[in-house]
């Protein structure tokens, strides 16, 4: 064999990178497990096993915080910094750890509203509406394509020139004459260029934030960004950290005693408009028709419906502008603020307050709600309302553009924690002059505004030189370093919209690590079982390979970064039982070699030189389906193609040139190197059966099953996963006690949400799975808040439930109360998208391999029979899906996990086809005066021994990750068993077939004696 020293030196140097990721691991472990300890040191005194965890978790997130960015020792060397050394290991995914996951769409139509300067023509702004209902829709077109599409159906003869020609970013290089698709491309180009900086800026935020392994990917196709942070359990931090877009602002602003007289006469103003439609003045608070003000009952019908309003107080109702709550306390101690309003009510000011008439009471003020709150006696949130004074102009004061650094401190005075920022040279002689202004009149207040929410607005005790201040509001010391990391990081260029998150708590994530350890040890065991008492002394190579495989991947993968994930450790379980593969080829191909007589030697090069055309050509179509997950697919299902990649790569690599050179070492010690044990010396030897003769009965079979499975389809329908249908999920595990069914949650969920949601058991442990899509459509910032409000409405009222909103909502490992453990909320884009995605993944694959076998055989007729049976495998999984939804005792439902299942069942099909043909081309060649059907034949009874020994050694782990593998994966699981044994029987009876019927006609008339003794025999 040639290559044995680069066959080492890789070996050799892929252990080293194992070894390497094994020793960096030891002092990060290290400092987690002192972060654990030191939580569980400060929570040791606390009764409540809820307040107790929450307590240690904060205390263990600020010792990480804390040591972040110190050096630490490895290999002797104290270069490394723990948040280096983290972003280096494999990284578990939110299913193995919990955490949380969200796709944020990047505002592109505010980019343009900004890049126009506010143009209020009114073709272009239904443009951009229309621009962005396509977007909400599912279009995976990009926003500019788009808005080009819309701007083409509205602007009625106008240039688009005409919009963007004046005082912009393109203006240099548009005039009169130039055209619409000149200025989208410039408009493109622009866009580009703020996507990958938003992208950029926000990777470099994570850089500075003590966030540990999160996993930033940019999908540019969309122009959407997918953000994974295992581990985190304060989701409202994360989100907080995620949406800010950094613009940091400071603005003078209006008092209270100057602007109490205006409310009183816009709500007198707004009282004496009698004739105002309901859905004008409450837009956002229509849903509360029927609210009781001074008597007066409003019952009508929503739409159009005009009340007099003489009797009410259309903005006092809403706002209290005289700065104290109702009970005469003084809000929070701050200053600067106007008034305040409920959290649900903030939106319904602000309509009233810019109504026109309305508006013109405050000439030059830009409202500003404050981003901290307090709670009301009842508990509900109220923020205050800030009166920026904007003294004629659009921009502020100053912004973040002068601060040069920003860091989290103590306030001495208060213990609190602050932001202590500091400016440059003109940001510092302008903050003098604006506190010296300030001081000046009367102890005005300054505001600082973060995202146009007010942070701190305190009143200035006298000028401020020296270019520093603080940021002051309540801040832990966690969100003092995350405002800190943001304004270092700098201000985004566009809008994050957050469209999809996913939350998992960390009971379901271990619980999900132990369920994939204990699949991937057995599946291991039965697959190291059976090759040896099937194999022998070769059966030893191949485990030993198949070690070394699996430790080949986990290094890789970690010095990639790459965040393995439950459909990960799916794809390593899978991987397990596909290595074997190329093993059981060359095995089988040599235990042939040894029975027409020829040496151990002979056999096992003339083995292994015959098994080449066969191995690559199974391998390259699996890495065409790999390709396409990865390229298509995103988040768990992009690590599941990862895996399942360099899985195929390295088996090709331990099987085939490892495998071959421990072989023929092993052998050349005089040692006989064995293929075969007593009990399997004569397995499939004498294989004689006539399989095209059984055809028409396997068409027959599969036509029945397909046929049933598509009346099914357009009758029943599926069992749609909340990735392809849009919605909230959420996993509620009942406390103790507690005795409910799926029929009992659903009907309180019903009257609660007033949508019929989707409710199913979720695996053990009292655990129920809820899908619904109430308020899915709404945009509003407190809308999740909304929705788990709801959900816990209901779910209280179920008998035996004790826990509160707050106990509800806490997914840590200690909650013992009824608590929900995973949820998950996917928008109607995301959901269109997703479909859209699945579908092309699906024919990118047919087209590819039909391409693939069309050139290794150039033959159509081969690649038709391919494809027919890869469509005959994905219907036939999709009529068992369908034919047994809501009769099986797991979920049976379509999400992106099933779509990466049948992508595989493609791959994993065609690899057991194209071995087949491969034999078949082999014999056609070969045996040149014996009929076709003999050898097609003679070509699937030679092959028979592979085709089953691989399936067997695959069903093993399949059926172990099914067993072992949990409620979440199970559905996944399924598909992949129901899928390898169809994909088995296709190549047979399908696929085969198939070919032979396409070219039978054509060999009849080439060759009639050929077949006439075909028919005789």
């Amino acid at each position: 064999m040639q290559g044995k020293g680069l066959i080492k030196f890789f070996t050799v140097l892929l252990l080293l990178v194992a070894l390497y990721q094994l020793l960096i691991s030891i002092p990060v472990r290290n400092i987690d497990n002192r972060a654990a300890e030191l939580g569980q040191i400060a929570a040791s005194g606390i009764d409540d096993p809820v307040e107790a965890e929450a307590i240690a978790d904060q205390v263990s997130e600020a010792y990480i915080d804390s040591i972040s960015d110190e050096t630490i020792s490895v290999f002797g060397l104290n270069s490394f910094k723990y948040n280096t050394l983290k972003k280096q290991q494999l990284a578990l995914g939110l299913d193995l750890k919990g955490g949380m996951s969200v796709v944020m769409q990047i505002d592109l139509k505010d980019f343009l509203i900004t890049l126009s300067k506010d143009n209020q023509n009114a073709n272009f702004r239904k443009a951009l509406d229309l621009a962005r209902k396509k977007q909400v829709e599912g279009s995976n077109t990009d926003f500019i394509t788009l808005f080009g599409d819309a701007w083409g159906e509205v602007a009625n003869g106008q240039k688009l020139s005409r919009i963007f020609r004046n005082n912009t970013a393109i203006s240099d290089d548009v005039d009169q004459s130039t055209s619409d698709a000149e200025v989208l491309t410039l408009l493109r180009q622009e866009a580009n260029e703020t996507v990958q900086l938003t992208y950029s800026q926000l990777n470099k935020r994570f850089d500075k934030s003590s966030f540990a392994q999160p996993n930033v990917t940019l999908d540019e196709r969309t122009d959407r960004i997918l953000v994974e942070l295992p581990g985190v359990k304060n989701q409202k931090r994360a989100r907080n950290f995620l949406k800010s877009t950094a613009l940091l602002e400071f603005w003078h602003v209006k008092q209270g005693q100057e602007m109490n007289p205006l409310f009183q006469q816009a709500n007198e103003l707004l009282r004496s408009k009698l004739d105002v439609k309901i859905d004008t003045i409450y837009e956002t608070r229509i849903d509360t028709i029927g609210y009781n003000s001074d008597s007066t009952v409003i019952t009508e019908e929503i739409n159009d419906t005009i009340v007099d309003m003489a009797s009410l107080n259309p903005l006092l109702e809403f706002f209290n502008p005289d700065g104290f709550r109702r009970d005469g306390e003084q809000v929070l101690g701050e200053s600067g603020y106007l008034g305040y309003a409920k959290e649900a009510d903030r939106d319904t000011v602000l309509t009233m307050l810019n109504m026109k008439g309305i508006k013109q009471l405050f000439p030059n003020v830009k409202w500003a709600w404050s981003s901290n709150f307090f709670k009301g006696d009842t508990g509900e949130k109220f923020y205050t309302l800030h009166g920026l004074d904007t003294r004629g102009k659009k921009k502020a004061l100053m912004d973040g553009e002068v601060i040069t650094s920003a860091k989290q401190d103590i306030d001495p005075t208060t213990n609190e924690s602050v932001v202590s920022l500091t400016m440059n040279n003109t940001g510092a002689r302008k903050w003098a002059q604006i506190t010296k202004e300030a001081f000046a009149d009367n102890n005005r207040e300054v505001a600082i505004t973060l995202d146009n929410e007010v942070v701190s607005a305190p009143a200035v005790q006298g000028e401020i030189t020296g270019g520093r201040t603080q940021i002051t509001g309540s801040f832990s010391a966690a969100e003092a370093k995350d405002l800190a990391d943001i304004l270092n990081a700098g201000k985004l260029p566009a809008k994050l919209e957050i469209i999809e998150e996913n939350v998992v708590g960390p009971t379901l994530g271990a619980e999900n690590i132990r369920r994939s350890i204990i699949s991937l040890i057995v599946g291991l065991f039965l697959v190291l079982i059976f090759m040896i008492l099937y194999y022998g002394k070769s059966g030893v190579v191949a485990i030993v390979s198949l070690f070394l495989n699996v430790l080949f991947i986990v290094a890789i993968l970690a010095s990639f970064g790459t965040v393995l994930t439950l459909p990960g450790i799916a794809g390593l379980v899978l991987t397990i039982g596909m290595a074997v593969d190329a093993n059981v080829i060359i095995f089988e191909r040599i235990r042939e070699e040894l029975r027409n007589g020829k040496s151990i030697t002979a056999a096992i090069n003339d083995g292994f030189k015959q098994s080449y055309s066969a191995i690559i050509d199974a391998n390259i179509t699996t890495l065409i389906v790999a390709g396409i997950l990865y390229t298509l697919g995103s988040g768990p299902i992009k690590g599941f193609a990862s895996v399942l990649g360099i899985g195929v790569v390295l088996s090709v690599f331990t099987a085939v040139f490892f495998g071959r050179m421990v072989i023929e070492w092993w052998n050349g010690k005089n040692e006989s190197m064995s293929f075969w044990t007593p009990i399997s010396k004569n397995a499939f030897s004498n294989v004689n059966i006539d399989w095209l003769k059984k055809r028409k009965v396997a068409y027959i079979f599969s036509g029945v099953i397909i046929v049933a499975g598509l009346i099914s389809m357009f009758t029943r329908g599926f069992d749609l996963g909340v990735d392809f249908k849009g919605g909230y999920k959420y996993a509620i595990e009942f406390e103790e006690g507690v005795n409910t069914s799926s029929s009992e949650i659903s009907t309180i969920l019903t009257e609660s949400f007033g949508v019929k949601p989707v409710v199913k058991t979720f695996g053990g442990n009292n655990t129920y799975e809820v899908t619904t899509t109430y308020l899915i459509n709404e945009k509003a910032d407190d809308t999740d808040a909304k929705v788990l409000s709801k959900l816990h409405e209901g779910i209280s009222k179920i008998s035996g439930v004790t826990s509160n909103l707050t106990e509800f909502s806490n997914v840590a490992v200690a909650n013992t109360k009824t608590h929900y453990t995973q949820s998950s909320k996917v928008g109607p884009t995301i959901a269109n998208d997703i479909k859209k995605s699945a579908f092309k993944a699906s024919i990118f694959a047919l087209v590819l391999i039909f391409l693939y076998i069309l050139f290794r055989f150039s033959k159509w007729q081969y690649s038709l029979g391919a494809v027919a049976a890869l469509f005959h495998d994905v219907l036939f999984v999709l009529a068992i899906f369908t034919l047994f939804k809501g009769l099986s005792p797991f979920s049976l439902e379509l999400d992106q996990n099933f779509i990466a299942a049948i992508l595989t069942v493609i791959g994993y099909s065609i690899n057991d086809t194209v071995v087949v043909f491969d034999r078949i081309r082999e014999f056609m060649n070969s045996f040149t005066k014996k009929s076709r059907y003999e050898l097609v034949n003679r070509a699937v009874n030679n092959t028979i021994s592979r085709t089953i020994i691989t399936s067997l050694t695959t069903l093993f782990v399949i059926a172990i990750l099914f067993i072992f593998g949990g409620a979440s994966i199970r559905g996944f699981a399924f598909a992949l068993l129901i899928g390898v044994l169809i994909g088995t029987y296709s190549s047979v009876f399908i696929a085969t077939p198939v070919m032979y019927d396409l070219t039978k006609e054509r060999e009849l008339k080439d060759d009639s004696a050929k077949n006439v003794k075909r028919e005789k025999a």
